[in-house]
């Protein structure tokens, strides 16, 4: 892969992952505005989501100053590998998010949920991004107008393409198990172990491990169902 496609798939890997993540945002925000005005309602959009944007690059920035600490990217892939099987089998509610009255309100009320929800994107972006600064930038901004003008859009292709969920959930396992091969002091610890080799094998490993784990639970929980309902029956 030449270095000019690299870039290309990690600010595509970026901008997916935002968006994949993002849709809880995007409902907490038109929750949050649903009570103002026409006209300041979209100012509550932009502004709500501006902040929490400003928000994830400066706190991904911290996250990749301290990914150089020996271990630290190895326990931050495992919560993204838990971030990603969350992503397939919970149902996020929203309904205790409060519509506020005014503008001032509902932006700062979106900017600190935001701030409390972002930790998946955090991790998730930083990992992409490989420590690139101006990557993590480049792809949150370029991702900004595509949640705030087409996240309705966005969450109905995802509702009436589920596969689009399970591939984003896999590509979240993948770059985990690369986050764990860029590890150095795991890398020391496995001595002779080519370090592509290693990566591929994690990228490919973490992606399966996500998608086996997550269609297990949903059988499992399908099959409690099943049973729920026969037993109503019966009785």
């Amino acid at each position: 892969m030449t270095a000019q496609l690299a870039v290309s798939w990690e600010v595509l890997e970026i901008i997916w992952i935002n968006i994949l993540l993002s849709g809880d945002n995007a409902i907490l925000i038109a929750l949050a505005c649903r009570g103002l005005p026409v006209k300041q309602r979209r100012w509550g959009v932009f502004f709500g989501a501006l902040g929490g944007v400003v928000l994830r690059v400066i706190f991904t920035l911290l996250v990749v100053q301290m990914m150089g600490i020996p271990y630290l990217k190895a326990v931050g892939s495992l919560l993204l590998l838990l971030v990603a099987v969350k992503l397939l089998i919970d149902e996020t509610e929203h309904s205790d998010v409060k519509a506020k009255p005014n503008l001032m309100g509902a932006v700062i009320s979106i900017i600190m949920a935001d701030a409390v929800m972002s930790l998946d994107n955090v991790l998730a972006i930083a990992a992409a991004a490989r420590g690139s600064t101006w990557l993590i930038v480049f792809g949150l901004a370029l991702s900004v107008p595509i949640v705030m003008f087409g996240a309705g859009f966005l969450l109905k292709v995802l509702e009436r393409f589920p596969a689009l969920v399970w591939a984003g959930a896999g590509l979240l396992g993948w770059v985990a198990g690369e986050m764990a091969a860029g590890d150095q002091a795991l890398l020391e610890r496995l001595h002779g172990v080519d370090h592509a080799t290693l990566e591929h094998s994690l990228a490919i490993g973490g992606a399966a491990l996500v998608l086996v784990v997550a269609f297990a639970v949903q059988v499992w929980r399908q099959w409690r169902e099943d049973q729920e309902d026969e037993e109503k029956r019966e009785g």
